[in-house]
């Protein structure tokens, strides 16, 4: 053999040494998001989005806006029960939600505009400047991140794993008080929340 095939052939081993190690890293990095009991969210099953802090309005629902599409956001108050939703992960073999991985949000609800309750993202509001989240559709890819406290999470919307080389104006779902009401909105300081079992 060669001296020219030897180092093609060593130069494959190390890329396929190099490609597996980032593979399994990356992996690594992508652990199951917990709920507030503790075990890991299962795709598929309900759960309600609670701010993990106090005095920012309850739990994620369903803003009537008086139009269609209608607007995620969260109720005035943690006295009421919010609407629940279900995660479907991009990843067809994952069946919990991982750490930094695509998904779809979706409400487990119907409403009266006929359409999916999918969260998907929208253009810039005018008064805002804020990118909205509206209840429509199939929905758009989301993605669970981790804080500096163990069990609580950030939602943001940066869709890598669909489209690994585009480029995304990514953001960081936060409140937005306009006219009374709470909505979901990208741009703004994030809101830290946890995932309760429903």
């Amino acid at each position: 053999m060669s001296m020219m095939m030897r180092l093609i052939r060593t130069s494959l081993s190390l890329m396929l040494c190099l490609l597996i190690a980032t593979t399994a890293l990356a992996q690594s990095d992508n652990g199951p998001v917990i709920d507030t009991e503790g075990h890991p969210l299962e795709a598929g099953k309900d759960y309600y989005i609670t701010p993990a802090i106090t005095d920012v309005g309850g739990r994620a629902t369903i803003v009537d806006n008086g139009t269609c599409p209608l607007f995620v956001g969260q109720e005035n108050s943690d006295a009421e029960k919010g609407i629940a939703v279900f995660f479907t992960p991009f990843a067809k073999e994952d069946d919990v939600v991982r750490v930094n991985r695509d998904l779809q949000v979706q409400f487990s609800a119907a409403t009266l505009c006929l359409q999916g309750t999918g969260w998907t993202l929208t253009e810039r509001d005018g008064e805002s400047g804020r990118r909205l989240i509206v209840a429509g559709g199939t929905g758009s890819y989301f993605r669970i991140g981790e804080t500096q406290t163990k069990g609580v999470y950030n939602i943001g919307w940066c869709p890598t794993d669909v489209c690994p080389l585009c480029k995304f104006d990514c953001g960081t779902v936060g409140a937005l008080q306009q006219n009374g009401n709470i909505f979901l909105a990208l741009d703004g300081n994030a809101l830290p929340v946890v995932f309760e079992k429903a």
